[in-house]
């Protein structure tokens, strides 16, 4: 399968531990296709909610495309993404235990297709935050470390 990324969450792994993830569709307009193959979407402060045994995403913005003009949608509205009724199911049933919530965590065309990789997260606590944050900046350090040392004994 050909995929191609096109914008990625940028806050998904950092505000939450995401423990499943699945792929979707999305139902878009002619115009908004457009805007996504030039790059213009930003998936930072979306979710998706369920609603009446659908799913749809919220907050994630499309420019209008340059030359729509009158087919051009609202850049933020609501979109409907495309599951089977025991993935919806599935969901349905993650969420409603405490704390899980659905996250757009990228989207990217598979083929000619545009789809969404939903993920089912717990928001994390500020203390957890900051052990990742510690974790990734010892890893840097060990990197560095590794390069000197390599570089001063000609390895």
């Amino acid at each position: 399968m050909n995929t191609k990324l096109i914008a990625k969450n940028p806050t998904a792994y950092h505000n939450y531990l995401i423990e499943d993830k699945m792929e979707t569709g999305i139902v878009l307009t002619g115009t908004e296709i457009k805007s996504i193959r030039n790059r213009k979407v930003n998936l930072k402060d979306c979710y998706a909610y369920i609603k009446n045994g659908e799913i749809f995403i919220c907050g994630m913005h499309i420019s209008p495309y340059e030359h729509g003009n009158i087919f051009n949608k609202d850049p933020l509205r609501d979109r409907k993404l495309l599951l089977h009724k025991k993935e919806i199911n599935k969901l349905i049933g993650l969420t409603k235990q405490k704390g899980y919530s659905l996250i757009p965590i990228s989207i990217y065309f598979k083929d000619n297709f545009v789809k969404v990789e939903l993920g089912v997260g717990k928001g994390k606590k500020l203390y957890d935050k900051r052990q990742d944050l510690a974790k990734k900046d010892a890893e840097i350090r060990i990197q560095k470390a590794m390069k000197n040392y390599e570089q001063r004994h000609n390895i």
